[in-house]
């Protein structure tokens, strides 16, 4: 159960928090890791578990795959879902703008790995709102939906105040 925490302890860890500058070649975001170590966290590449194996018939390292990977995809559901919402209430018609760090929303991702990206143009439709952009991450440019993209929250220079809470 130790390992499993701590496993639990490093997906928590890895999640990104906000870019790590507002230069737009930059596709690094600040992690709890970097205030941890310094730097992201790094995994191995783990077996894939299938989901219809009975817990009972794994073996422990199977077993702890297992509940480790059940975690990593609740919880990627659950920040991004975090991360939508806030969206929605803190900005005027939820609208991306171009250079904005974004969290793409892939449900094949392994524990710990997150892609992130750059919004580099936006498709506006037929009624002139915007539901589609193209963005840059580290394999390349992909175009996704909107609702597939999660900002990530940056903090505001102008009303700053220290000491105050950020969420």
């Amino acid at each position: 159960m130790n390992t499993v925490l701590i496993h639990i302890e490093a997906i928590l860890n890895s999640r990104p928090l906000t870019p790590m500058s507002l230069d737009p070649s930059d596709l690094i975001a600040l992690t709890p890791s970097h205030f941890l170590i310094g730097r992201t966290f790094t995994s191995l590449p783990n077996p894939e578990v299938k989901e219809t194996a009975a817990l009972h018939t794994l073996s422990r390292y199977m077993r702890m795959q297992k509940l480790k990977t059940h975690f990593w995809n609740r919880f990627y559901m659950e920040y991004i879902t975090e991360l939508q919402k806030r969206q929605k209430w803190q900005r005027k018609g939820g609208q991306l703008n171009l250079g904005e760090m974004v969290l793409i929303k892939d449900d094949r991702l392994p524990p710990n790995q997150w892609r992130l990206g750059r919004v580099t143009h936006i498709y506006p439709g037929s009624d002139g709102v915007a539901r589609v952009a193209d963005v840059i991450t580290t394999s390349g440019s992909v175009r996704r939906a909107f609702n597939r993209l999660c900002p990530l929250p940056v903090m505001d220079q102008q009303n700053f105040v220290p000491g105050a809470a950020t969420c």
